[in-house]
């Protein structure tokens, strides 16, 4: 029996935006608008990484759809690419990557040790709360 195809890319809105970086390992957003030449520069390389890394979330925003989200992301040129680790940005940029720079991007943030993050996290939130 052959395997379905999983879905290649999904598109996020402001009410599935934070469950599905709380509850994915690793996400990668790209916001995105339909005018933009670059955004559409981007799309193709975007969807063959997604295609080839399954176990990563890959997601779109139509900032033009979601002004709010794009607004709240701080999102003030596009495409802008973000990745989050166990809920956490480890990157955000603007500018369309080509495929080999977004592999190496890939491999660069399975490299991060969460561990290691999320002490740092904690740390810094408690040195907050201390002053």
């Amino acid at each position: 029996m052959p395997m379905e195809a999983a879905v290649s890319t999904i598109n996020l809105t402001a009410d599935t935006f934070e469950q599905t970086i709380n509850e994915s390992d690793f996400v990668l957003v790209d916001f995105w608008a339909a005018w933009c030449g670059p955004c559409r520069n981007f799309a193709p390389v975007f969807e063959t990484a997604s295609q080839t890394h399954p176990d990563i979330v890959f997601a779109k925003i139509d900032t033009d759809a979601e002004q709010a989200l794009a607004g709240a992301a701080n999102i003030t040129s596009i495409p802008t690419l973000m990745a989050f680790r166990e809920g956490v940005l480890l990157f955000s940029q603007p500018g369309a990557l080509a495929g080999p720079q977004l592999e190496e991007l890939i491999t660069a943030l399975r490299g991060v040790d969460m561990a290691v993050v999320h002490a740092e996290i904690a740390a810094q939130a408690a040195a907050d709360a201390q002053s």
